[in-house]
């Protein structure tokens, strides 16, 4: 499995839930996935997975990949208006540490430019316009920085390190639907939290909690 340079996270990794997206698949882990990152995934790399593992050419760990408990907390829905409204407070627009990500990044015309942006109790919301071509690990990358904003701040920078997701159904290309991600609590240099994503008729399609670290 390879990344392909276009599903960036920071300058020169891959985004952390598209990747995570691609370890689990690859893996072929059945029900609720957990991945943690051990580095940032390498572009344009051909890497491995046996056992769990996630390795590059030279056997060095990038990531593990194991079945996760259930995920049963959900963040609540919000309906799209209010998503995008959300939307144009998005801090990222003003001050992004990775302007160029794939998924959040205002700088990429062609990624999935979610936006999440506050609400007054503190969750994250966001309209989510899925793309031409959507797949397991398109809705993997939809649930990754919509829970990290929800800590992200100018001058304080998180990455991901930990995602376990579950996947209830696939979006149809084209439709519109709303992200939200929220804040459990902060530990130290660790943040967790969880998201949500929803179809345009407010079915849950999935949900994942996550672990973000302070860089």
């Amino acid at each position: 499995m390879r990344i392909e340079p276009r599903y960036n996270g920071p300058t020169g990794s891959g985004n952390g839930g598209w990747s995570a997206g691609i370890f689990a698949a690859e893996a072929g882990v059945a029900g609720p996935v957990e991945v943690t990152l051990r580095r940032p995934p390498p572009l344009e790399t051909e890497l491995t997975v046996v056992d769990g593992e996630v390795r590059d050419p030279a056997g060095e760990l990038v990531a593990e990949v194991r079945p996760a408990g259930a995920i049963d907390v959900v963040v609540p829905p919000v309906d799209l208006a209010t998503a995008a409204a959300a939307a144009t407070r998005y801090p990222g627009l003003v001050e992004h540490p990775f302007p160029s990500c794939y998924v959040c990044g205002p700088q990429r015309a062609d990624g999935l430019r979610i936006f999440p942006g506050r609400l007054p109790d503190g969750r994250t919301a966001a309209p989510f316009r899925v793309p031409t071509q959507v797949s397991g690990v398109t809705v993997w990358a939809a649930l990754d920085c919509p829970g990290g904003w929800a800590v992200l701040a100018p001058g304080r920078p998180y990455l991901l390190g930990r995602i376990a997701a579950v996947i209830a159904a696939l979006p149809a290309p084209g439709d519109e639907c709303v992200v939200t991600g929220a804040l459990l609590r902060v530990d130290g240099r660790k943040a967790l939290v969880h998201t949500s994503l929803y179809g345009p008729d407010g079915s849950l399609l999935g949900a994942a909690r996550a672990t973000w670290i302070a860089s």
